[in-house]
């Protein structure tokens, strides 16, 4: 019973702790620097606060780098394991919702004719995602400096799959995640030193190699049929 008490505090502590850091950040750094120091004392809060932080990002649209940042804070270059597997699974409840409205849409769609700008939007989705493949396609839109949510439930609209849906977005996200934990492991020294935390030629890299995977598919769904005959 000890234990389970014990457990229930930490896990309300982080929750509280993750909510207070993150409204902090935005007025000033520092004191939320001051809080992810405190957690940090205890890996086992820390830990609860990092997941309590995951469990809220979707609900409030935070981007998903900051679990990096504040993983990298907290366990260095040995967290990034954790980072990832928390940005593939706090992308999940958003496409379980996209992908349920989708179903909905369809059943819409098959008795309305499907003439809806919703309708031919997934339409759109499911050419691309048929060009390019499920994998390739949101592996290489991760890479593109859009918001997390935004590609999620693209991928749903989509028909993307769960399990193309979720190595994509490991495969897309990874980039990004090793940039957060980066950012986190150097958090003292940047925020002291007024440096910029994240290089802008790392984003730029990033999306030139996401265009580059998505380019060829993109153009023969834009194009149609005719593109796909001549080819």
């Amino acid at each position: 019973m000890n234990r389970r008490s014990r457990l229930g505090r930490y896990a309300l502590a982080g929750v509280i702790v993750a909510a207070l850091a993150a409204v902090t950040l935005a007025v000033s750094p520092e004191a939320a620097l001051s809080r992810l120091r405190w957690l940090a004392t205890d890996p086992i809060r820390f830990g609860l606060a990092v997941v309590a932080l995951a469990a809220v990002r979707p609900l409030l649209a935070w981007p998903t780098t900051l679990l990096a940042v504040v993983v990298g804070f907290g366990y260095g270059w040995l967290g990034t394991p954790l980072a990832l597997a928390l940005v593939v699974a706090t992308a999940l409840p958003p496409y379980a919702l996209a992908r349920a409205g989708r179903l909905r849409l369809g059943d819409d769609r098959d008795a309305a004719g499907g003439s809806g700008v919703a309708a031919q939007f997934c339409r759109a989705g499911e050419r691309f995602a048929a060009e390019s493949g499920s994998l390739r396609a949101v592996a290489g839109t991760r890479l593109l400096p859009l918001p997390s949510d935004a590609v999620t439930v693209g991928a749903a609209a989509a028909g993307v799959g769960v399990r193309p849906f979720v190595f994509g977005t490991a495969l897309g996200e990874l980039p990004w995640v090793l940039s957060g934990v980066a950012v986190g492991v150097s958090l003292d020294r940047l925020t002291a030193g007024g440096g910029s935390f994240v290089d802008p030629t790392v984003i730029l890299g990033m999306a030139a190699v996401g265009v580059l995977v998505l380019a060829g598919p993109l153009y023969r769904t834009l194009a149609g049929p005719d593109a796909a005959s001549s080819t």
